[in-house]
């Protein structure tokens, strides 16, 4: 009896390492094993002022010019090709001029659109937006 338990153990060894000798072997280099699957991050892009939020307004000239101390001067205007047109500003305060096409920002005021004898501004303040058009001045209002 002690034969025939000795001769099975023999025979269940012998078939345990003949199954883990058919079993291919793992991988050596990292390139032939499956490869992980990759993270795609979501990505955010941010449009508007790049300024220090903590900064005071009142001693940058971010705030400035404001909507009522620019006057339009002249009005460029592309009929063909709308984004072209230029507008030219004056500060009053300052005596400082703006060339502006459509889409430009100047302190709060972005052109939104140049008209042929107006321009469109979107004034950013405190969150929210507004509009404002300036308008060309004729000469009898002078």
């Amino acid at each position: 009896m002690r034969r025939t338990s000795l001769a099975a153990a023999v025979l269940i060894l012998a078939g345990i390492t003949a199954g883990a000798a058919q079993q291919p072997a793992a991988p050596a280099d990292s390139a032939a094993a499956p490869a992980a699957p990759s993270l795609v991050r979501e990505v955010f892009a941010y449009e508007g002022a790049g300024r220090d939020p903590f900064m005071s307004l009142i001693r940058t000239g971010d705030v400035r010019p404001l909507i009522s101390d620019v006057r339009l001067v002249a009005v460029y205007y592309d009929a063909r090709y709308p984004a072209r047109s230029v507008a030219v500003l004056r500060d009053i305060t300052t005596s400082r001029i703006y060339r502006v096409k459509p889409g430009e920002i100047i302190g709060r005021l972005k052109t939104s659109q140049i008209r042929p004898r107006e321009v469109v501004f979107t004034v950013q303040e405190f969150g929210y937006e507004r509009q404002e058009t300036l308008t060309l001045a004729t000469q009898q209002e002078e």
